[in-house]
């Protein structure tokens, strides 16, 4: 039997890069207003006394150069700054293969990753043939999964499955074929990494898509299922939202607007 200890998870989201933009580019349709509505990149990492567990990779500067992105803080940087050598993480989950969630080929030499089975047939499958599926993915990204699955370093999983006690996986869909959402049970209750599901809580709160999307009925859908899975807005972190760098306290002040505790209550809850 565990502990509450082996249950319970310190949780931090981790900003490495960044693309202002306006909000027309943020959803199906365009917006009247076309406001300024940057997006922020981010990998998460969940930790306890027993286990690391690091969520999405993100990219690197040939990343970037790719898609004329701005890293402003290197994804090992930022690890570094959490006292994480990646060398020793042993588990990575990678919510879904987009260029932005899973570069850095290399990074984690020892780890395992964890990944839907739907991602990886879609990724390697015939949807890839059609330029307009086959963009938000990087080739070498993909093929360098297709190394790990072959050096016996991939677990698959079909559907919601719990790896660890205190962290599940949730498959949704919608934004790509075989994106999940980490649902971690931390000091304040539950908390759900939507990871793309939402990119920003407008998407949730105005039930908007963004525009990369492989089925729209399944991003909605996956909103419903994000509010079934946490208690609340405020235990669900979008993938690329500016806001949780400034809703949640970094560790210190040296990491603020870089480094969040996403197990620490935000200062307000959005769409209030």
């Amino acid at each position: 039997m565990s502990s509450a200890m082996d249950d319970t998870y310190e949780v931090y989201a981790i900003a490495y890069a960044r693309h202002e933009r306006g909000a027309a580019e943020n959803f199906i349709g365009g917006d009247p207003h076309n406001a300024p509505m940057p997006l922020n990149y981010y990998v998460w990492v969940l930790r306890n006394a027993h286990r690391t567990v690091v969520i999405d990779t993100g990219f690197d500067q040939r990343g970037a150069k790719l898609r004329g992105r701005t890293i402003t803080r290197p994804v090992p940087e930022g690890l570094k700054a959490l006292d994480i050598d990646p060398a020793t993480v042993t588990d990575v989950i990678i919510t879904h293969m987009h260029y932005d969630h899973a570069g850095n080929d290399g990074l984690f030499p020892q780890a395992r990753f964890h990944i839907q089975d739907k991602e990886m047939g879609f990724a390697t499958g015939r949807c890839m043939c059609h330029p307009g599926m086959n963009h938000p993915y990087e080739v070498e990204d993909v093929v360098a999964m297709v190394r790990r699955v072959f050096a016996g370093r991939v677990q698959f999983h079909d559907g919601d499955s719990t790896i660890f006690p205190g962290v599940s996986l949730h498959h949704i869909g919608g934004h790509a074929r075989g994106l999940q959402a980490v649902r971690v049970m931390t000091r304040r209750g539950p908390v759900l990494l939507a990871s793309d599901t939402a990119h920003h809580y407008a998407h949730l709160i105005e039930r908007r898509v963004f525009p990369t999307v492989d089925s729209v009925a399944d991003v909605h859908a996956g909103y419903d299922r994000l509010h079934r899975l946490a208690p609340g807005i405020g235990h669900i972190i979008p993938g690329h939202d500016p806001l949780v760098t400034a809703l949640y306290p970094a560790p210190s002040a040296r990491l603020e607007g870089w480094i969040v505790r996403l197990d620490a209550d935000p200062k307000s809850i959005p769409g209030r």
